[in-house]
């Protein structure tokens, strides 16, 4: 998952950035920078914000998924 990933998820599911650092088990400065593309996640991290999204129906899709290319996300039908 890419930090442009996780911002459209949060934004797809309309949760503020609170709501994900809660929901995954993170401070919410991690993901901040995560975010933001500030720092490196480690990969344990980036792997329970994507597990939390993934729970609350978000599906990521890998560049080319989608019909322009590029990875993006959807939420699950």
């Amino acid at each position: 998952m890419t930090p442009d990933q996780c911002r459209a998820a949060r934004a797809l599911l309309k949760w503020n950035q609170q709501r994900l650092a809660d929901a995954a088990g993170i401070g919410i400065a991690t993901l901040t920078l995560f975010e933001n593309g500030a720092t490196a996640a480690r990969p344990a991290t980036v792997e329970v914000l994507e597990r939390a999204l993934r729970d609350a129906g978000v599906v990521f899709l890998d560049e080319g998924e989608m019909v322009e290319g590029g990875a993006g996300v959807r939420l699950r039908k």
